[in-house]
This record gives C-alpha cells, sequence and structure tokens, in this order.
C-alpha cells in the first residue's frame, strides 16, 4: 500500500512539474496568440492565476482588437477569484472606461461595485470602501434599473448600509463605555440623524440620556442645571417615540432625579 501510494505521489510530482514547464515555455513564447489561447483554456480550467500572468502579459498587444475586450474582461475576474478584490474592481472599471459600448459594459460596472464591497472589512475597522462600495452600486442601479443585477445591488446596499449602522453606533458607546460622556453626547445625535431608521436608533436616544445625566453629575455646579434640563428634555423627546421601550424604566428614574435636582436648584435660588 505505502509502494502505490509513492508512485501516485511521485506520479503527481511529474504531472505539477511538466505542467510548469509547459506554462513557462508559453510565458516566454513571442506570440500573443499562443499566451491568449493559453490564457482562455487555463481561465476555463479555474487556474485563474496563470490565466492571469498571461492576459497581463498581452493586454498591452490586443488593447484595440477583438481580443483586447475578453482579455481586459477575463483579467478582472481572474484578479476577483484569486480574492484580489480591489485590484480587481480597478480591471473592471478599466474595462468598462474603455469598453463602454459593449455587451458586457453593464456587468463590469456591477462587478466593479461588488469588487468593492466584497473588500469592505469587518464592522470594526475603518470602512471607507464600504462606503465607496454602497455609492458605486447606487450608481450602478441609477443607470441600470432595471438590470439583471438589481436585486443583488439592491442587497449589497442593505448589507452594508447595515454595516455602517453598526460601526457609527459601536464608535459613539465606545465614548459612552469610556464615559467620556460629553463626546458621547455628540457623537450619539450624529448617528441619530446620520442612520434615522437604524434598529440602534432606540438604544442611542437612550444613551443620550444616560450620557447627560452622568455628565450633569460629573460637572461644575454653575453647569450642572442646564445639564439636567438636557436630561429631561431628551427623557420627553425618546418617551414620545418609544412609549413601549425596554430602557423607558431606567430613563424614567434618571427623568424624576434630574427633575429632583432641578428643583432643589430653584428652592436655593429663591432662598437666596
Amino acid at each position: 500500500m505505502q509502494k502505490v501510494s509513492s508512485f501516485f505521489l511521485v506520479l503527481l510530482i511529474l504531472n505539477v512539474g511538466v505542467s510548469c514547464s509547459k506554462f513557462r515555455k508559453i510565458e516566454k513564447s513571442q506570440d500573443w496568440r499562443v499566451k491568449y489561447d493559453a490564457g482562455l483554456n487555463y481561465y476555463n480550467k479555474k487556474e485563474y492565476y496563470r490565466a492571469s500572468v498571461l492576459f497581463e502579459q498581452i493586454i498591452p498587444i490586443v488593447r484595440g482588437l477583438p481580443e483586447g475586450e475578453k482579455v481586459q474582461f477575463y483579467l478582472a475576474y481572474c484578479q476577483f477569484y484569486d480574492k484580489l478584490y480591489l485590484l480587481a474592481s480597478e480591471q473592471f472599471r478599466t474595462f468598462y472606461e474603455t469598453y463602454g459600448r459593449s455587451t458586457m459594459a453593464e456587468e463590469a460596472r456591477y462587478m466593479y461595485a461588488y469588487s468593492l464591497y466584497k473588500a469592505s472589512p469587518k464592522d470594526n475597522l475603518d470602512q471607507t470602501s464600504s462606503v465607496d462600495a454602497m455609492a458605486a452600486m447606487q450608481e450602478f442601479l441609477n443607470r441600470f434599473p432595471n438590470s439583471k443585477f438589481r436585486d443583488q445591488a439592491i442587497e449589497v446596499i442593505v448589507t452594508t448600509q447595515k454595516k455602517l449602522e453598526r460601526k457609527g453606533f459601536d464608535n459613539s458607546y465606545q465614548y459612552y463605555k469610556m464615559r467620556s460622556y460629553k463626546a458621547a453626547i455628540v457623537a450619539l445625535n450624529n448617528f441619530k440623524n446620520n442612520f434615522p431608521d437604524s434598529e440602534f436608533l432606540e438604544e442611542a436616544y437612550y444613551l443620550v440620556i444616560v450620557s447627560e445625566y452622568r455628565l450633569a453629575e460629573q460637572s461644575i455646579v454653575s453647569k450642572q442645571e442646564e445639564r439636567y434640563r438636557g436630561v429631561v428634555e431628551h427623557y420627553k423627546e425618546f418617551v414620545d417615540r418609544y412609549p413601549e421601550s425596554p430602557f423607558l424604566r431606567d430613563a424614567e428614574k434618571l427623568y424624576a432625579d434630574s427633575l429632583e435636582k432641578l428643583n432643589k436648584t430653584r428652592n436655593n435660588n429663591n432662598n437666596s
């Protein structure tokens, strides 16, 4: 059994060696047609790295020829399938800018935006590429409202929007966790304005109340009245918007305590 396994291992190594030797020979060829045909063959066999190497070599030669369109398009897909998404996005963009009248231009525009989407990182990292992907996908829908890629494009926009919401809320919440309540209030209010339909909106409203209350507690006496008033105003807005909120009971306690402190302040001012 061990001898049989060794035999097949040797056979595999020999096949790989022959395959590499064949590819190197094609790579060194001076005939672009040889590279073109081999590139298509490698592409069809899903050997995308080898296909992309050959396509990159002949692109300057075939640009302007009938084969140039296919080479540019397949090169973009080679990089996409190899998960080189930013490179792929640039190749797809080059395609539709160069071959704007091509029957594949619509797909290239979609894949440009989709490649940017695939390149976007997890929620906790910088989301610049997510913003670019969403903008590109919206532009695609504006240009091709009845595209066969319409449903996928909408799904990308919705998914990206949720990712940006999560990132925005997490950034705001980080200030709250660090007890930087003044910064938390600013960040949470910005979040509310930027994402008025977010699933995190209710919690953001509640955290503004808590942050305003904690900030009032930490403030010098001359600032406390203004900030406890802020708690009261934010609470009224919150209860009008979310009368059944699970955060309501805790918010009520902060509201009641703020009213009590405001009444004491008024009494002290009257007595003085």
